[in-house]
């Protein structure tokens, strides 16, 4: 008979096989699982490495043409743009480092800087159309003809055109009579902020887009009012430039609502690289292009159609302008 003492046997040793078995089994599959693990570890520390190297190379390079064209920008737009008024516009969320920046450009070039209109988020608010559209009606000039089609921004467009831009150099420097209330209206109403004398009326706008792009349902009408004003100090100027980032030039960016009116890029331009140096260099041009009678869409983002205008006195090949 088989007794207790062959089964506790028998069990013990079965267990101590399995054990065996597994300890085996592992210690065979351990090292070459690490091995694996640690190859790949070292791969793609080493492609890490290689592409960190390659940004701080692009970076350098890019660094270095940035210097470059940062210490030639004098040279590069001396004298395009003597005897101008220049007005700068902000709207809400733009970046006022990118305005310091081209507005040093602006004076390299001869312009004069009359002022800044800096527009605040009541503004755009569509709830404000009403509160608009009535400070229209109380500050514009009796004589002044609005459509009574058009909507509260593009009156309100027309008569802070009037005030600001004129397209006769003999106007330039001067306030308009007729709409010496405007300005101190729409301040008052919350709508704008203003610095030094913009009042004092300009030839030339550039206008900055916002840093970020609109949102929800409220970003086509935001956009559609700041556009209503580029194209109205357009038409009573000799020219005006929406300017921004990359970011201004993607989906519901400024300059991609500005590059996808196709009657707008007919007459405003745009240039999506203010943040470069090469950009704020286009802007320039892009403005020396406006008093020639011609528009384009300038810079690096979506729907660009070059990376700056022509140099000027050089053949122009952008679109023919009926605004500027």
């Amino acid at each position: 008979m088989i007794d207790f003492r062959y089964h506790l046997v028998s069990i013990v040793a079965i267990f101590l096989a399995l054990a065996v078995g597994i300890v085996m089994g592992t210690t065979l599959l351990q090292t070459p699982a690490i091995e694996t693990a640690k190859r790949t570890s070292d791969l793609m520390a080493k492609t890490n490495n290689d592409l960190r190297s390659e940004l701080d190379v692009r970076r350098g390079r890019e660094a270095a043409d940035d210097a470059f064209v940062t210490a030639f920008t004098p040279r590069l737009v001396a004298g395009a743009l003597n005897g101008e008024r220049v007005l700068l516009v902000e709207a809400p969320g733009a970046s006022s480092t990118y305005r310091e920046a081209q507005q040093q450009v602006l004076l390299q070039a001869g312009a004069a800087i009359t002022g800044r209109v800096t527009l605040t988020d009541k503004f755009l608010d569509a709830k404000n159309q009403g509160v608009i559209d009535g400070l229209v009606t109380q500050l514009k000039p009796r004589d002044m003809a609005l459509a009574p089609s058009a909507g509260a921004y593009d009156k309100a467009a027309a008569l802070l055109a009037a005030t600001l831009v004129t397209t006769d150099q003999a106007q330039a420097g001067t306030a308009n009579p007729a709409t010496a209330a405007v300005l101190g209206g729409f301040e008052a109403g919350g709508l704008l902020s203003i610095d030094d004398e913009p009042a004092k009326r300009s030839t030339l706008v550039v206008m900055f887009a916002p840093e970020r792009a609109f949102e929800g349902d409220k970003a086509e009408p935001q956009a559609a009012a700041l556009l209503s004003l580029a194209r109205g100090l357009d038409a009573a100027g000799k020219g005006t430039v929406i300017a921004g980032s990359v970011t201004a030039a993607s989906a519901g960016g400024l300059i991609t609502a500005a590059r996808d009116d196709s009657d707008l890029i007919k007459r405003v331009s745009t240039v999506d690289n203010v943040d470069m140096p090469a950009g704020r260099t286009a802007i320039v041009y892009a403005l020396r292009e406006q008093l020639d009678g011609r528009a384009g869409q300038y810079g690096i983002g979506a729907n660009a159609t070059a990376p700056m205008p022509a140099v000027p006195n050089a053949t122009p090949t952008a679109t023919p302008s009926s605004g500027g």
